[in-house]
């Protein structure tokens, strides 16, 4: 499926903020409202995903990261869960042939080892890929939770101390164990579909973003919805515990 790529909006400088997540809540009940199956639901959620990295990218933003698979989503019915990996399968093979072209990078942050072989395969395609490339950053969290993160953060860090490591554990050095290594915290993170909480999303990184949330249904969450949650961004004070 194609899409007419929107207008940007021009914003202010300094009102583009350089990373922001979305927990993209709403596939099941937007397909529900319509009569369709769940999984209808999904896969135009996978066509919104595509406008909103496309228009993120268009108009400045440095990093995208988005909640696609949880650790607590394979609870789900089994045609669900595999309409959801086959949709990132399809996506990795686009991205595979697009990312040096559009200058992309891709990242996948969550345990791919429950994942196919195909597919960790296409991730180191993607990984590789994204050596090469400089552009703007694509995050896609895949069987992926906050704490479950961070444990394997603290696991990593033991291990070093182990093996002799004997720096002393600080904010920065901790960060450097997340999937997120080397790359600033969301500035905004936007959570569709009308819940207000985390969701076990980026619970390290996000201590200090500004959190922006709407009653939009992920497949309804448009460029302009993004437009709207930028502005609401860019008028508030970050204060990060100040005064």
């Amino acid at each position: 499926m194609t899409f007419k790529r929107a207008r940007p909006v021009r914003h202010e400088p300094g009102d583009i903020p350089r990373h922001i997540a979305i927990i993209m809540d709403g596939n099941g009940r937007w397909a529900k409202k319509r009569g369709l199956p769940r999984t209808a639901g999904h896969a135009a959620g996978a066509e919104t995903f595509r406008r909103i990295a496309t228009y993120c990218k268009d108009i400045g933003v440095e990093y995208l990261t988005v909640y696609a698979f949880s650790t607590e989503n394979w609870k789900r019915p089994a045609d669900e869960v595999n309409l959801i990996l086959d949709l990132l399968d399809k996506y990795l093979r686009e991205a595979i042939e697009k990312m040096e072209r559009d200058d992309v990078r891709l990242r996948i942050f969550g345990d791919t080892s429950a994942l196919s072989d195909r597919m960790r395969a296409l991730i180191g395609n993607t990984d590789e890929i994204s050596r090469r490339t400089g552009g703007m950053q694509v995050n896609v969290c895949v069987n992926y939770g906050g704490r479950a993160e961070i444990m394997r953060a603290a696991a990593l860090y033991a291990a070093e101390r182990a093996e002799g490591g004997g720096e002393e554990l600080t904010e920065e050095r901790f960060s450097g164990y997340m999937f997120s290594s080397g790359m600033p915290d969301p500035d905004l993170l936007i959570r569709t579909g009308g819940e207000k909480r985390l969701s076990n999303f980026l619970l390290w990184q996000a201590a200090y973003s500004e959190m922006y949330f709407t009653d939009d249904l992920w497949p309804d969450f448009n460029e302009r919805a993004l437009d709207r949650a930028i502005a609401d961004y860019a008028g508030r004070s970050r204060r990060y515990g100040g005064v």
